[in-house]
């Protein structure tokens, strides 16, 4: 089944029956997305939430001066969104694009409510993931203005295992609020330090 990571994902942390997640199939689609295809431009206004269920997504927005700065990474079996568009809906700040051919799972509005109807707790269960994605962004700042450039780079490092290995290291390098010349230089610090050990 090509959405088994996604059914399996969401029966998991939702605690309802795969069976359950399939029953809502009208809501949602699965669809494959060629590499630097776009799914969200900024200006739009997303009425959906992106499952990867195999490849890599990335979301970004776009300075007056044309650079990039990239906000969140999605591998597999994660979720991307711009929740703010989604909630109060409004033009998106934001692009969503893949970084490799993907398959990804578009879940449209109308999702969770339906399922709700079925099972009343997952509504409590939603609005937990979502106060947790809040703590996340909150962390995410703290981090970009409080910790070391090789802090930031251990804790990505903690949070996408491999990824170092799929996206351009100048992705990596915007995620974490620095420049490619630098995160060069603080691999090579880490290497240097682990070396000496």
């Amino acid at each position: 089944m090509i959405h088994q990571n996604f059914s399996n994902h969401l029966s998991q942390i939702l605690g309802v029956p795969i069976s359950s997640i399939e029953f809502c199939s009208s809501f949602y689609e699965v669809k494959e997305v060629k590499k630097n295809e776009i799914i969200l431009r900024e200006g739009e206004i997303s009425d959906s939430t992106f499952f990867v269920e195999k490849g890599l997504l990335r979301m970004y927005s776009i300075d007056k001066a044309g650079k990039e700065h990239v906000i969140q990474f999605a591998p597999e079996g994660w979720i991307i969104s711009d929740t703010t568009s989604q909630l109060l809906n409004e033009k998106s700040r934001f692009y969503i694009e893949a970084i490799e051919e993907s398959t990804i799972i578009i879940v449209r509005e109308g999702f969770f409510e339906h399922l709700t109807k079925e099972y009343p707790e997952v509504a409590e269960k939603n609005q937990r993931l979502m106060f947790n994605h809040i703590k996340n962004l909150q962390n995410r700042v703290n981090s970009l203005i409080s910790t070391t450039a090789e802090e930031r780079y251990l804790d990505f490092l903690n949070k996408y295992p491999n990824l170092m290995l799929r996206a351009p290291q100048w992705m990596v390098a915007s995620y974490l609020g620095i420049t490619p010349e630098s995160l060069s230089r603080v691999r090579k610090e880490l290497a240097k330090k682990k070396f000496e050990i």
